[in-house]
């Protein structure tokens, strides 16, 4: 065994040389023995890895009985950092999209991953639910002021748009409005903020007025100043009115609110007590504009006063009724707009 000597003399002190000798040892115990059985019982080790390691030795001498280097394996689907970085800033820009919805819009600038993939990208790096990307959002702009577009302050209309529950019908603009008022957060310096909504129950045209306070007088503001003008500028009439029994629409029997009502020819509906569902059309959108304009923007802007979110309101309003497609029922992809100036082109 003059070979396995001098390659011992030769074999430099590391960790793999050091396991190398040690198989070594069993070939020259096995040679000095002259019993392959006896030299592996003594040293532990079975009998077909000492014909491996024979076998190596003498093909490859004592490299040969060294472990072999860890195969990496190979990532071809790692996606490249710079589409990982593009993700990111998408997740931000639109923090309400989904995944499905990020997909497709990669793919339109020829990038492709999956909504799987998408999801995970954005676990690792803390963007994984929508708290995350508006508390992120929160933290990028604590320290700056930016501009942003209408486009990136508006998000994704959750999924299935379309109101499952369908407790009203209507069949042209303006016969069934659906009315509510919600508190949308607080000012400094000025206080809470109630934001008086009305929906069109026939295509979701919706228009909004925020205010301090839940009195009837602002929400008639809303019908006088925005909701009426609209329906005589095309010649619709309003027919009726659907509010839940808050103390804004309804209560003596000379209600401002009612009284309004009443002066115009407008019918006045109530939901049922405690069943926010019969009044399913502006519950949504409350949620809508919730999160899609007034999270978003209360956390980039401060505001001081409620004509500049008002200001800032009646742009995303602009957005959604004449550029925002809607899926429910009765748009099937269309704007509000479009859904409203249909019926009256069919109607001239």
């Amino acid at each position: 065994m003059r070979q396995s000597t001098t390659a011992k003399k030769a074999a430099p002190r590391d960790a793999a040389s050091k396991v190398a000798r040690q198989r070594m040892s069993v070939l020259e115990l096995a040679s000095e023995l002259g019993n392959v059985a006896e030299a592996c019982r003594q040293r532990g080790m079975d009998r077909t890895s000492f014909y491996e390691w024979k076998r190596r030795f003498q093909t490859q001498g004592f490299d040969g009985l060294k472990d072999l280097p860890p195969i990496h394996k190979s990532h071809p689907q790692t996606t490249p950092p710079e589409t990982v970085e593009k993700i990111k800033a998408l997740a931000l820009a639109h923090p309400a999209y989904g995944c499905n919805r990020h997909e497709a819009m990669l793919a339109l600038e020829g990038i492709r991953v999956s909504a799987i993939t998408i999801q995970k990208i954005l676990n690792e790096n803390g963007l994984g639910t929508k708290i995350e990307r508006w508390l992120a959002l929160e933290q990028a702009n604590a320290d700056k002021v930016i501009d942003i577009s209408p486009e990136q302050a508006a998000f994704l209309e959750k999924l299935n748009p379309c109101f499952r529950e369908r407790h009203v019908e209507s069949s042209a603009p303006g016969e069934l409005l659906s009315a509510d008022t919600f508190f949308v957060g607080s000012l400094k310096g000025v206080g809470k903020v109630y934001l008086h909504a009305v929906v069109d129950t026939h295509g979701s045209y919706a228009f909004g007025f925020l205010h301090v306070s839940k009195q009837p007088e602002a929400a008639v503001a809303v019908l006088h100043n925005e909701v009426l003008p609209f329906y005589r500028t095309l010649d619709l009439p309003v027919k009726a009115v659907l509010t839940d029994n808050g103390r804004e629409f309804c209560g003596t029997d000379r209600h401002p609110y009612e009284l309004y009502l009443d002066l115009n020819g407008i019918e006045h509906r109530r939901t049922k007590v405690r069943t926010p569902k019969t009044n399913g059309f502006v519950e949504r959108f409350n949620g809508t504009v919730l999160d899609e304009f007034f999270r978003v923007k209360m956390r980039e802007t401060f505001y001081e006063t409620v004509e500049t979110l008002q200001a800032d309101l009646d742009a995303w309003l602009l957005h959604y009724n004449t550029e925002r497609p809607h899926l429910g029922y009765r748009n099937m992809g269309r704007r509000p707009i479009e859904t409203v100036m249909s019926f009256v082109s069919q109607e001239g």
